[in-house]
């Protein structure tokens, strides 16, 4: 095996490890209250914060980014203390920069809209048509934030169907529930 076969082996396998150069993406999980999420960072910011499984969400960034991806925890362990903070009710507002590069075109626009949501505050899936000047495109909405790839940095979980319906989240019903409590949302 030579070095650099060995070198890639062990950025993969070895969670600490970051070897001479550190990785083009940042690469690892952190477990929640939620449930346990897949973080990426790049240079420009978090490009994935998933509850997806961690071996697709790998295969996604890569396929996607195609670079060098690997555990770097100078990266990496920023985003979790902000995670840990968020959770703990000590945090409103992520300082960690999202990175929109998995988003494109109707689904970046809508996350970009999402930003704008409040700590603490929720909106429907209809008014972010209506804001995007799409007034028709409701489901198209709920299906963009469905499919955002980064999950609390981009509060997908304010958007609600109405009132009395929070509807679809990709960490679950009772995820989506527990973030707008933690927030005020929720009574």
């Amino acid at each position: 095996m030579s070095t650099g076969d060995l070198e890639a082996l062990l950025r993969i396998t070895s969670p600490g490890y970051v070897g001479e150069a550190p990785p083009d993406i940042a690469f690892g999980t952190t477990d929640t209250p939620v449930g346990r999420l897949v973080l990426a960072v790049t240079a420009r910011g978090v490009v994935t914060c998933s509850y997806d499984d961690e071996h697709a969400v790998f295969a996604r960034v890569s396929r996607a980014l195609g670079s060098f991806i690997g555990p770097d925890p100078r990266r990496l362990d920023p985003v979790r203390r902000e995670l840990d903070a968020y959770f703990a009710g000590r945090l409103r507002a992520f300082s960690t920069q999202v990175d929109p590069q998995l988003s494109s075109g109707f689904t970046r626009t809508v996350t970009q809209m999402t930003l704008a949501v409040p700590y603490g505050s929720v909106t429907t899936y209809r008014d972010l048509a209506e804001r995007i000047g799409r007034p028709q495109a409701v489901r198209a909405v709920a299906n963009a934030l469905a499919g955002n790839p980064v999950c609390l940095f981009v509060p997908c979980h304010r958007a609600v169907d109405g009132p009395g319906s929070l509807g679809g989240y990709a960490g679950g019903a009772a995820a989506k529930e527990q973030l707008l409590r933690l927030e005020g949302a929720l009574t």
